[in-house]
């Protein structure tokens, strides 16, 4: 709020105040009078800055002499001790409005130094994780390919081919990283936007798992064919699909199944993740969608950005998204997005 705005709220404060004690005053003794424009004053300087503050206690206290102070309508005090209690309110007023502004300065100075704490140790978990999934995959390219290089026109046809897969798998890895790191930045700046089409979810999900995890044998999506069709994002459909895959998969044993369901119920399709690791002790699932976090003691990788960032994409789509422990173990993400369906659907299904 800008200085005249601060000063034209305290002005019209005060006289409606003053305005509900004046009717009050066969009532109210002008000495509780003064207490209460006191309090008004303090009510200033925890809203306002210094200078309105300070126009708050001036105004409060000619008016409080000059209708409230025998003889009203007047600035002349007759009582000696009304001339002191009247040079009292007024430091009083000055110093209350002096102290509450410079508390509130103090306070503000605390919560920037403690915004810049929280800031430096999210950079530092962000840098230490970047360290290790940037660094493995570009150490894996460049490997590669000073060895086809180095050893050109001496390697068969097998080992070329595995080169170059280690370098297409470590290539999708670093855009992985990347693509999170971008779409977090967007996502806190407001900039990411749904752009609603009209989709097949089952197809979608049939593409984002083949493009994806080249049709993995673990992921396994049950088919709906009572979903009618869908307006919604496709990009934020695959990113919180990407990403809740990849963490399933990171999580979970080479022997079990990630399982995928979807349901369309009162305006919203469900989409159900399961898989069936080890799962999270129940303290740290409030924790699971913060940015950086990563339960202790788990297995290394990953930055920590994967869940938080299916949160926002969640968020972006006016949806909402429960976690909880999967039975017999593992974990279970519901997710709940309201989405228009056509009419022509509507009319198969029924």
């Amino acid at each position: 709020m800008n200085k005249l705005k601060q000063y034209i709220y305290v002005a019209i404060s005060i006289l409606m105040v003053v305005c509900i004690l004046f009717f009050l005053v066969d009532y109210l003794n002008y000495k509780i009078i003064a207490l209460l424009l006191l309090l008004l004053v303090s009510s200033h300087a925890m809203v306002f800055d210094i200078m309105p503050t300070i126009l708050s206690a001036i105004l409060s206290a000619i008016i409080w002499n000059f209708l409230f102070i025998p003889p009203i309508f007047t600035f002349h005090i007759s009582n000696p001790e009304d001339i002191l209690m009247f040079i009292m309110y007024f430091i009083v007023a000055l110093i209350n409005s002096v102290l509450l502004f410079k508390l509130k300065k103090i306070e503000k100075k605390a919560l920037e130094k403690e915004e810049k704490e929280k800031t430096l140790k999210l950079y530092n978990t962000l840098l230490n994780s970047l360290s290790h999934e940037l660094k493995t995959p570009i150490s894996a390219i460049i490997g590669s390919v000073d060895t086809l290089q180095e050893l050109e026109g001496k390697l068969s046809n097998e080992n070329r081919v595995l080169l170059l897969n280690e370098i297409a798998v470590a290539g999708l890895k670093l855009n992985y990283q990347v693509e999170n790191l971008l779409n977090m930045s967007r996502l806190e700046s407001g900039t990411l936007k749904p752009k609603l089409e009209w989709c097949d979810v089952n197809e979608e999900f049939y593409r984002i798992i083949k493009n994806n995890f080249q049709n993995n044998a673990r992921i396994n999506f049950q088919f709906n064919d009572t979903l009618p069709i869908c307006k919604m994002d496709v990009g934020f459909l695959e990113q919180i699909a990407i990403n809740i895959i990849k963490n399933a998969l990171l999580y979970t044993t080479e022997d079990k199944k990630i399982i995928i369901g979807s349901n369309y119920s009162n305006n919203d399709l469900i989409l159900t993740f399961q898989d069936f690791g080890k799962g999270i002790p129940s303290e740290h699932l409030p924790y699971i969608f913060d940015k950086f976090f990563r339960v202790p003691q788990t297995i290394t990788g990953g930055t920590g950005l994967g869940l938080s960032i299916v949160k926002g994409f969640v968020d972006a789509l006016n949806g909402k998204i429960d976690v909880k422990n999967n039975n017999p173990n593992g974990l279970k993400f519901d997710i709940f997005i309201p989405v228009e369906t056509t009419f022509i659907n509507n009319l198969k299904n029924e």
